[in-house]
C-alpha cells in the first residue's frame, strides 16, 4: 500500500493552516509556522515516522500562540485521519520508548476511532525557546481527538525541557510509524472484532 495521503486546510477569523501528510512518505518536511520551535518538533515527527508532511501557518504569534498550534493540531489529526481511510491493514497499535539524554518518552497509540488523550508532560519554564512548553500537551490532546486515536504520553525522566518535548515528538513519531504499517497477514482487513474503525 502506497500513497496513503491526506490534506486538509482551515480557515478562521485567527488563523489560516494547511496540512498535507503522507503516511508512505520518507521523512521529507516543509514547515512556515511563525514558531521555530514548533516547526522543530514537527519536524521530528515527520523524520522519526517517515511521514511526508508540509504545514503552512498564518495567524498572530504576536497575540497568542495558543490558536495556531491548536489549529495546527487540528488539521494534522484530520489530514492524518483522512490518509487512513478505512485503516485497512494497518498495524492499529504502536509504542515506543524514547531517549534524548537526560529526557525518557514513552508513547502508546491505538488507532481504533476513538479520541482520548492522557498526557503527563511537565516543563520547567514557561517557554521551550519561542514555543509556549504548556502547548506541547496541548497539541498532543488535540491531534490525538481530532486523528480519533488513543494516545498515552509520559515523560518518565528529564530536566532539559528542550530535550523533554523533543523526545516526546520522536516517541509519537516512532509511535504512529508502527501503528500505521500495513501487516500483510490482515490482507487488507480492517483490524477490529467490528470490522470497522470509524
Amino acid at each position: 500500500m502506497t500513497g496513503r495521503r491526506g490534506v486538509y486546510e482551515r480557515e478562521t477569523g485567527e488563523t489560516r493552516v494547511g496540512v498535507e501528510i503522507n503516511i508512505d512518505g520518507q521523512g521529507e518536511f516543509r514547515s512556515t509556522t511563525g514558531l521555530r520551535m514548533l516547526d522543530h518538533l514537527l519536524e521530528q515527527l515527520a523524520r522519526h515516522g517517515r511521514f511526508g508532511l508540509t504545514i503552512s501557518a498564518a495567524g498572530d504569534l504576536h497575540v497568542d500562540q495558543h490558536h495556531t498550534v491548536e489549529d495546527i493540531a487540528i488539521c494534522l489529526g484530520r489530514a492524518f485521519r483522512q490518509a487512513l481511510g478505512e485503516k485497512g491493514g494497518i498495524a492499529r497499535m504502536g509504542h515506543a520508548l524514547v531517549p534524548m539524554d537526560d529526557a525518557l518518552a514513552m508513547v502508546a497509540v491505538d488507532i481504533g476511532g476513538r479520541g482520548y488523550a492522557v498526557v503527563e508532560a511537565r516543563f520547567r519554564r514557561r517557554e521551550i525557546g519561542d514555543l509556549e512548553s504548556a502547548l506541547v500537551g496541548h497539541f498532543l490532546e488535540t491531534f490525538a481527538g481530532e486523528a480519533r486515536l488513543n494516545l498515552h504520553a509520559r515523560l518518565l525522566e528529564g530536566n532539559n525541557d528542550h530535550h523533554k518535548a523533543e523526545a516526546l515528538f520522536k516517541a509519537l513519531a516512532k509511535a504512529l510509524d508502527m501503528a500505521t504499517q500495513v501487516d500483510p497477514r490482515l490482507g487488507g482487513k480492517v483490524p477490529s472484532t467490528k470490522e470497522v474503525i470509524d
